[in-house]
Protein backbone atom coordinates (compact mmCIF):
# COMPACT_ATOMS: atom_id res chain seq x y z
CA UNK A 1 0.00 0.00 0.00
CA UNK A 2 1.69 3.46 -1.33
CA UNK A 3 1.72 6.25 1.52
CA UNK A 4 -0.75 9.07 1.41
CA UNK A 5 0.93 12.21 0.75
CA UNK A 6 -0.69 15.78 0.87
CA UNK A 7 -0.96 18.77 1.89
CA UNK A 8 -3.05 19.55 5.49
CA UNK A 9 -6.18 21.27 5.76
CA UNK A 10 -6.68 21.66 9.59
CA UNK A 11 -9.64 22.11 11.31
CA UNK A 12 -10.66 22.10 14.82
CA UNK A 13 -13.47 20.50 17.23
CA UNK A 14 -16.76 19.24 16.68
CA UNK A 15 -16.79 19.44 13.06
CA UNK A 16 -20.59 17.80 12.33
CA UNK A 17 -22.12 16.36 9.12
CA UNK A 18 -23.75 19.20 8.16
CA UNK A 19 -20.90 21.35 7.85
CA UNK A 20 -18.59 18.62 6.17
CA UNK A 21 -21.91 17.90 3.53
CA UNK A 22 -24.69 20.57 3.86
CA UNK A 23 -27.88 18.59 4.29
CA UNK A 24 -29.82 21.20 2.25
CA UNK A 25 -27.70 19.12 -0.77
CA UNK A 26 -28.60 15.56 0.27
CA UNK A 27 -31.10 14.96 -1.53
CA UNK A 28 -30.68 16.96 -4.57
CA UNK A 29 -27.18 16.65 -5.53
CA UNK A 30 -25.87 13.01 -6.91
CA UNK A 31 -22.91 13.86 -9.29
CA UNK A 32 -19.78 13.13 -7.86
CA UNK A 33 -17.79 16.21 -8.69
CA UNK A 34 -21.00 18.20 -7.99
CA UNK A 35 -20.79 16.74 -4.37
CA UNK A 36 -17.17 17.09 -4.02
CA UNK A 37 -17.94 21.23 -4.90
CA UNK A 38 -19.65 21.41 -1.49
CA UNK A 39 -17.36 19.49 0.46
CA UNK A 40 -16.90 22.22 3.72
CA UNK A 41 -18.18 25.03 2.08
CA UNK A 42 -19.94 26.42 4.99
CA UNK A 43 -17.01 25.91 7.42
CA UNK A 44 -13.64 26.66 4.46
CA UNK A 45 -14.58 28.34 1.29
CA UNK A 46 -11.36 27.67 0.01
CA UNK A 47 -11.54 24.09 0.23
CA UNK A 48 -13.20 23.09 -2.82
CA UNK A 49 -11.65 24.79 -4.92
CA UNK A 50 -8.16 23.92 -3.37
CA UNK A 51 -8.06 20.36 -2.43
CA UNK A 52 -5.60 18.65 -4.43
CA UNK A 53 -5.65 14.83 -4.35
CA UNK A 54 -3.97 12.88 -1.86
CA UNK A 55 -4.52 16.04 0.64
CA UNK A 56 -5.15 15.40 4.23
CA UNK A 57 -7.43 16.58 6.79
CA UNK A 58 -6.40 17.16 10.04
CA UNK A 59 -8.76 17.66 12.45
CA UNK A 60 -9.80 18.26 16.45
CA UNK A 61 -12.48 15.69 18.22
CA UNK A 62 -15.57 14.43 17.27
CA UNK A 63 -14.99 15.00 13.44
CA UNK A 64 -18.10 14.00 12.11
CA UNK A 65 -20.45 14.21 14.43
CA UNK A 66 -24.27 14.81 13.72
CA UNK A 67 -26.43 12.91 11.47
CA UNK A 68 -25.56 9.98 10.05
CA UNK A 69 -24.91 11.01 6.74
CA UNK A 70 -23.01 9.58 4.02
CA UNK A 71 -22.24 12.36 2.13
CA UNK A 72 -20.38 13.39 4.86
CA UNK A 73 -17.46 10.86 3.94
CA UNK A 74 -18.40 10.75 0.19
CA UNK A 75 -18.00 14.62 -0.71
CA UNK A 76 -13.98 14.14 1.00
CA UNK A 77 -13.39 11.19 -1.43
CA UNK A 78 -14.88 12.44 -4.26
CA UNK A 79 -12.69 15.66 -3.24
CA UNK A 80 -9.32 13.38 -3.67
CA UNK A 81 -8.87 13.61 0.14
CA UNK A 82 -6.22 10.99 1.06
CA UNK A 83 -6.94 10.46 4.87
CA UNK A 84 -8.58 12.73 7.73
CA UNK A 85 -6.19 12.52 11.09
CA UNK A 86 -8.02 13.40 14.00
CA UNK A 87 -8.17 13.27 17.80
CA UNK A 88 -11.21 11.50 17.49
CA UNK A 89 -14.06 10.94 15.02
CA UNK A 90 -17.69 10.43 15.36
CA UNK A 91 -18.70 6.82 15.61
CA UNK A 92 -21.29 6.76 12.19
CA UNK A 93 -18.55 8.97 10.85
CA UNK A 94 -15.55 6.33 10.88
CA UNK A 95 -17.58 3.76 10.02
CA UNK A 96 -19.38 5.75 6.94
CA UNK A 97 -15.44 7.09 5.89
CA UNK A 98 -14.06 3.15 6.36
CA UNK A 99 -16.96 1.64 4.31
CA UNK A 100 -16.24 4.39 1.31
CA UNK A 101 -12.36 3.73 1.41
CA UNK A 102 -11.62 6.80 3.37
CA UNK A 103 -8.81 6.09 6.28
CA UNK A 104 -9.57 7.79 9.39
CA UNK A 105 -6.34 7.73 11.43
CA UNK A 106 -6.69 8.53 15.15
CA UNK A 107 -3.39 10.01 16.25
CA UNK A 108 -3.77 13.23 18.62
CA UNK A 109 0.13 13.99 19.11
CA UNK A 110 0.09 13.76 15.16
CA UNK A 111 -3.09 16.75 15.34
CA UNK A 112 -1.13 18.84 17.41
CA UNK A 113 1.64 19.30 15.64
CA UNK A 114 0.75 19.40 12.05
CA UNK A 115 0.08 23.04 10.86
CA UNK A 116 -1.90 23.95 7.96
CA UNK A 117 -0.33 23.56 4.59
CA UNK A 118 2.11 21.62 5.44
CA UNK A 119 3.23 18.72 3.52
CA UNK A 120 1.95 15.26 5.60
CA UNK A 121 2.79 11.47 4.60
CA UNK A 122 0.58 9.22 5.68
CA UNK A 123 1.43 5.53 6.00
CA UNK A 124 -0.79 3.43 6.88
CA UNK A 125 0.63 -0.27 6.73
CA UNK A 126 3.60 1.16 8.96
CA UNK A 127 0.86 3.16 11.21
CA UNK A 128 3.05 6.83 10.95
CA UNK A 129 2.12 10.25 10.42
CA UNK A 130 5.26 12.26 9.27
CA UNK A 131 5.20 15.90 9.19
CA UNK A 132 7.63 18.87 9.41
CA UNK A 133 7.72 18.00 13.22
CA UNK A 134 8.55 14.29 13.47
CA UNK A 135 7.25 11.07 12.96
CA UNK A 136 4.27 9.58 15.07
CA UNK A 137 2.40 6.81 15.49
CA UNK A 138 -1.10 5.39 15.51
CA UNK A 139 -2.54 2.10 16.29
CA UNK A 140 -2.96 -0.40 13.68
CA UNK A 141 -5.39 -0.70 11.29
CA UNK A 142 -6.37 -4.28 10.94
CA UNK A 143 -5.84 -6.28 8.21
CA UNK A 144 -9.20 -6.20 6.49
CA UNK A 145 -9.67 -2.68 7.03
CA UNK A 146 -6.56 -2.12 5.10
CA UNK A 147 -7.84 -4.52 2.43
CA UNK A 148 -11.04 -2.75 2.40
CA UNK A 149 -9.27 1.06 1.97
CA UNK A 150 -6.74 -0.30 -0.76
CA UNK A 151 -10.16 -1.64 -2.50
CA UNK A 152 -11.90 1.77 -2.38
CA UNK A 153 -14.42 0.98 0.02
CA UNK A 154 -16.41 -2.01 2.04
CA UNK A 155 -18.84 -2.30 -1.68
CA UNK A 156 -15.49 -2.72 -3.83
CA UNK A 157 -13.81 -5.43 -1.33
CA UNK A 158 -16.67 -7.48 -1.09
CA UNK A 159 -16.86 -7.55 -5.01
CA UNK A 160 -13.57 -8.56 -4.90
CA UNK A 161 -13.88 -11.02 -2.22
CA UNK A 162 -16.92 -12.64 -3.69
CA UNK A 163 -15.11 -12.51 -7.47
CA UNK A 164 -12.37 -14.78 -5.43
CA UNK A 165 -14.59 -17.40 -4.70
CA UNK A 166 -14.57 -20.13 -7.50
CA UNK A 167 -18.19 -20.17 -8.95
CA UNK A 168 -18.75 -16.63 -7.60
CA UNK A 169 -21.57 -16.06 -5.12
CA UNK A 170 -24.37 -18.31 -6.11
CA UNK A 171 -21.84 -20.86 -6.13
CA UNK A 172 -23.20 -24.12 -4.28
CA UNK A 173 -26.91 -22.09 -4.19
CA UNK A 174 -28.36 -24.27 -7.30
Amino acid sequence: MQPIVGRAWVYGDNVNTDVIFPGKYTYTVTERSEIARHALEDLDSTFAAGVQPGDVIVAGRNWGCGSSREQAATCLVYSGVGAVIAVSFSRIFFRNALNNGLPAIVCPPAVAAIRAGETVTVDLAGCTVHCASGVFTFPPLSEKVLEMIEAGGLVAYVKRRLGAVPGGATAGLA
